[in-house]
């Protein structure tokens, strides 16, 4: 009977240490600080729509923001200066990805439950066209210089499409299913996640294909990515573990990392102001200032748990998070002003 009795005083040792280590590490992580780096100014509810909130994107001239509310199958669409829904377009397969393209007044709209990517007038929201891609389409980028939208799909692709004909023109191959990715239109190269390959994939636009493959080490779920396109420097949101790290666009080399929230779903990256944004479902906003290769998090805002989607207009100095519906409380818009 001494030697198992040994063995568990040994074992319950152990998870104590581990237990007081992630008591420590997560007091330090749940720091609140900073909050004067937003002001929320508003909420705005979207009534009626349930699960999960994805991708968003802003019509700048209207002040119209598109959600793709994922777990209700419906994209709804928000005046954010009249703080209210204008319109709900239903029946969707899951969207994730959204667009708003601007030379032809459309919608975007990749659905990732049937690959179908859906064109809508932005005006009276009726349906103009549907390119059908073999599965689970998911993140989008619109190059509004060559007209180009860029959507990540299956189980391993990126597809080319031509946005003012409304026709697919290329497909690039990639090891796994891409989460975010960011277009450098001055390298013209296209900076792709691919967690599950654990890499970041690196397409030349011009020739449209794969050329290189950066590892991500012991960096794992490779989520979303921002990009600094004066210096070409990316920054990568990781979930395991839960790190920002900064990484030259050209050589592929870490140039600087941080701790970030958990369960990261977007990130941003101003220009205007050199600073990060971050949202994740650990329940914090994390900003960070980045100056002449340092990194230095100024803020960790308070937020609710399980908010992840964000949406970053610095034309508008606005920054805002979506928070999906919970018991009682409808789903919602947050609207914070920069500082």
């Amino acid at each position: 009977m001494a030697e198992p009795r040994k063995q568990n005083i040994g074992i319950q040792n152990f998870l104590f240490l581990i237990l007081c280590g992630c008591l420590y590490s997560g007091c330090k992580a749940q720091k609140t600080y900073g909050d004067d780096n937003l002001v929320l100014e508003r909420s705005i509810p979207l009534p009626g729509v349930s699960g999960r909130i994805d991708h968003m994107d802003v019509n700048l001239k209207d002040g119209i923001v598109y959600i793709a509310a994922l777990g209700n199958n419906s994209l709804e669409i928000v005046d954010i200066n009249k703080g209210r829904v204008l319109h709900s377009i239903k029946s969707l397969y899951e969207p994730q990805g959204v667009a708003y393209i601007q030379q032809q007044e459309e919608i975007f709209v990749a659905n990732g439950g049937n690959g179908d990517c859906y064109f809508y007038n932005a005006k009276n929201f009726q349906k103009t066209a549907t390119i059908h891609l073999s599965s689970d389409a998911d993140d989008v980028r619109y190059d509004s210089i060559s007209e180009r939208i860029y959507v990540g799909y299956g189980d391993g692709g990126i597809s080319v499409i031509d946005a003012s004909k409304h026709l697919q023109i290329k497909n690039i191959k990639l090891s796994g299913h891409p989460e975010g990715f960011q277009v450098d239109k001055q390298l013209n190269k296209l900076f792709v996640n691919v967690p599950d390959a654990h890499q970041i994939a690196v397409i030349d636009l011009l020739e449209s294909k794969l050329i290189s493959k950066w590892s991500t080490g012991i960096f794992r779920a490779n989520f979303p990515v921002a990009i600094d396109t004066t210096h070409h420097n990316l920054f990568i949101g990781y979930r395991h573990p839960a790190k920002l790290v900064v990484i030259d666009e050209n050589s592929g080399k870490i140039l600087n990392r941080s701790d970030l929230v958990t369960d990261v779903d977007d990130l941003y990256f101003d220009e205007l102001d050199g600073k990060v944004y971050a949202s994740g479902g650990g329940g914090f906003i994390s900003i960070y200032k980045w100056w002449d290769s340092s990194l230095d998090q100024i803020a960790n805002i308070a937020t609710k748990t399980g908010a992840r989607t964000s949406l970053l207009i610095p034309e508008f100095k606005l920054f805002i998070l979506a928070e999906r519906a919970n018991g009682n409380m409808s789903a919602q818009l947050q609207i914070y002003k920069t500082k």
